[in-house]
């Protein structure tokens, strides 16, 4: 009877402990879905998104922390709890099991399980992410070459539309994109030389940049905050990689209109920037020391670089 009397109330304990650990991770993950997680705790170190595309890319980033915080805090939990329950007592061992099909079974599906969620959940948002409109309503064609960017404003898609407008970066001045809020920018990159790729770290995003015009990359993004932000060459592409730097400034649509219609006339981008009362020169590069004047390697004065 002892024995008969002993092993429910193991099971009531037992059910009573599954229970609370129930308990204690919906109460976690209720905790953790009404707050912004992003929020409290910086991004886990990634930036808030300015864009429509990148904000999916930033949920999609957070849930995956969440779950990943979930899956560690549980089998943390499991195993304090083996170190306290099951700690030494004596030197009597302790029962030798040698299999426990539903823990197996349970080590299997889970699992297979969250790689599932989150493999749906990446596929939906890459195919959100990389889904173009027929009618954007800007296209800029990004050209990438050793080591600079030229952003030519287009009146069309695809390689056949015309120039109307270009910015072309050099050694003294870092070219900056803009573009206007709220707008579908169609951003279309082809390279001179070698393989770049277009990284703007607030848009969560970034796109190798392939020679060759049957090479053309092509994604689309729509800014909803006005403000600069840095961009980067992402790929390994020679002597002066690390300073290949441009800047998109996001803008009001009539701020860009004006913009773009002063370069149509022959203006500059700087001083297209500054009648439309923004910072002619990029902002978030600087101090920018490019270091190519004294330390080219194929410098147009023989004299320079010694």
């Amino acid at each position: 009877m002892r024995g008969s009397e002993v092993r429910p109330a193991r099971r009531h304990n037992r059910a009573a402990r599954l229970a609370g650990l129930g308990a204690g991770g919906t109460a976690l993950l209720i905790l953790l879905a009404g707050c912004d997680v992003g929020e409290a705790f910086g991004g886990f170190g990634v930036p808030k998104a300015v864009s429509d595309q990148g904000e999916k890319i930033y949920d999609l980033w957070i849930g995956s922390m969440i779950a990943a915080l979930a899956v560690g805090l549980f089998v943390w939990g499991l195993i304090f709890w083996c170190i306290i329950r099951y700690r030494r007592r004596g030197d009597e061992l302790p029962v030798q099991t040698r299999f426990n099909m539903p823990m197996e079974f349970l080590y299997t599906i889970t699992p297979i399980l969250i790689v599932s969620v989150l493999f749906y959940y990446t596929a939906v948002v890459q195919t959100d992410v990389d889904k173009v409109s027929k009618n954007p309503d800007l296209t800029v064609e990004v050209v990438a070459f050793k080591w600079n960017w030229q952003f030519n404003y287009r009146d069309g898609i695809g390689p056949e539309a015309n120039t109307v407008a270009s910015t072309l970066g050099s050694s003294d001045v870092i070219p900056v994109l803009v573009v206007p809020v709220g707008k579908k920018v169609r951003i279309e990159q082809t390279s001179r030389d070698v393989i770049h790729s277009f990284w703007v770290p607030e848009l969560l995003f970034k796109r190798d940049v392939f020679p060759g015009e049957k090479a053309r990359n092509v994604f689309e993004v729509t800014v909803n905050s006005p403000g600069a932000y840095v961009g980067r060459c992402a790929e390994l592409c020679g002597t002066y990689h690390a300073m290949m730097n441009f800047e998109v400034r996001a803008v009001e649509p009539e701020k860009f209109d004006q913009f773009l219609a002063a370069k149509i006339e022959g203006k500059s981008t700087q001083e297209a920037l500054a009648m439309i009362g923004e910072e002619p020169l990029a902002v978030t590069t600087s101090p920018f020391p490019t270091k190519r004047d004294a330390n080219n390697f194929n410098p147009s004065d023989p004299s320079a670089g010694r």
